[in-house]
């Protein structure tokens, strides 16, 4: 047993607590999948509603599930046996017969899998698409939108963001972003896109944990996977570690059995997904952060709270913490269902020896919150320009 006991007299940054925990599923991820897919899909249907009733409609694709097959890899090659499967699945307003509408989420779903994973045609998931109309009472709140209105919060809910980030969470997002860099993969092809990094600090001294999914058809035998394995662990830790870091690779390996796959994600072979179970929308899992549980995948970029408040909550943190450069700053906004979406609850929470200007404070939330920020946000979600996970 491992314990670390630390007594609670004064609250202080997280980097200076005595430990950090951090952890990042990354893009292969079933869970990052999961994420990915349903706001691929939201994307596609917001983009679809513009070009054909100019503007966005009532929709909420954050209902999404990953079910995992059954594979057989073996060094040099082998087979998926049973075929996973993915459903999207949610609420959206059905231009038509809508059958367009799900048409059109397939085929994104289909060009995201394709895009993310190199061998998705290992897989051949099936792809359903579930959706229905919304309540009308939430579309009628939603609709204030199109007449140039601040939009109405079709739930009550809650988002969070702080700053900055800390050197565990840093090294954690950098670690598996290094991994799944398109250069990296042509290197070191054998690495799959299903990695998880885990981080842990005591201190000064930092541990990393990663389990990485091997490709079968680049490995030949057990020798060479482990010879692979230990490659690939130097280059991290030469580019990542230093003298109080060390890093641990796959360590559920013992002698024979490894972590190899065939397509590069565990979706092949029993792991399954799900939307909100993985990284929050900065891109990490940080227990010792105030953390929301909405999922923001798939949710509607106009009047949905639960996406809209996660990312303007970081928004105003990251501006906060460049404005003053104070140790560390929380945001939290609490919405109510029918309210403008401009007025939510604020708190506030930050850590500074000089102190903050509450006015300049205000002045930047309302600018976040302003018709024209809250136009900018669903621009660069429409462009993709800001992950959910």
């Amino acid at each position: 047993m491992k314990l670390s006991i630390e007594k609670m007299d004064k609250i202080l940054a997280v980097p200076k607590q005595k430990v950090e925990l951090v952890e990042r599923k990354g893009i292969g991820h079933p869970d990052s999948l999961t994420d990915g897919l349903c706001e691929a899909s939201s994307r596609i249907i917001s983009k679809y509603y513009i070009e054909n009733k100019g503007f966005i409609c009532h929709h909420n694709l954050d209902k999404g599930l990953l079910v995992g097959g059954v594979a057989n890899p073996t060094f040099g090659g082998g087979k998926v046996i049973e075929t996973p499967d993915v459903t999207v699945a949610g609420t959206a307003t059905i231009l038509g017969s809508g059958d367009d509408l799900r048409k059109l989420i397939y085929e994104e779903v289909d060009t995201y899998l394709t895009e993310k994973l190199r061998f998705v045609d290992d897989l051949n998931p099936e792809i359903f698409v579930k959706i229905h109309p919304g309540s009308q009472d939430l579309v009628g709140v939603y609709e204030r939108f199109n007449k140039g209105q601040v939009p109405l919060a079709n739930d009550t809910s809650i988002g969070v963001g702080y700053a900055p980030y800390s050197k565990l969470e840093k090294m954690v997002l950098d670690i598996e972003k290094f991994l799944n860099n398109p250069e990296t993969k042509k290197k070191y092809p054998f690495v799959g896109e299903d990695i998880k990094v885990m981080g842990y600090r005591k201190g000064d001294n930092i541990t990393i944990t990663s389990a990485i999914a091997w490709v079968s058809k680049f490995v030949s035998s057990l020798d060479e996977y482990y010879e692979q394995k230990e490659k690939l662990k130097e280059l991290l830790e030469k580019k990542f570690t230093d003298g109080k870091t060390k890093l641990f690779m796959n360590t559920a390996d013992k002698k024979d059995s490894i972590y190899l796959t065939v397509s590069g994600t565990s979706w092949e072979n029993g792991d399954d997904g799900q939307v909100g179970r993985g990284n929050r929308i900065n891109g990490l899992i940080t227990p010792c952060r105030p953390m929301s549980l909405e999922a923001a995948a798939g949710k509607n970029p106009v009047s949905h709270v639960g996406k809209v408040y996660n990312f303007k909550a970081q928004e105003i943190a990251e501006k906060i913490e460049s404005m003053f450069g104070i140790d560390q700053v929380y945001v939290q906004l609490l919405s109510q269902i029918g309210k403008p979406i401009n007025e939510p609850y604020v708190g506030i929470k930050y850590i500074s020896g000089d102190g903050i200007d509450d006015k300049e404070v205000k002045q930047v939330i309302e600018k976040s919150l302003s018709m024209e920020g809250l136009q900018e946000f669903r621009g660069k979600m429409l462009e993709g320009k800001l992950s959910v996970f």
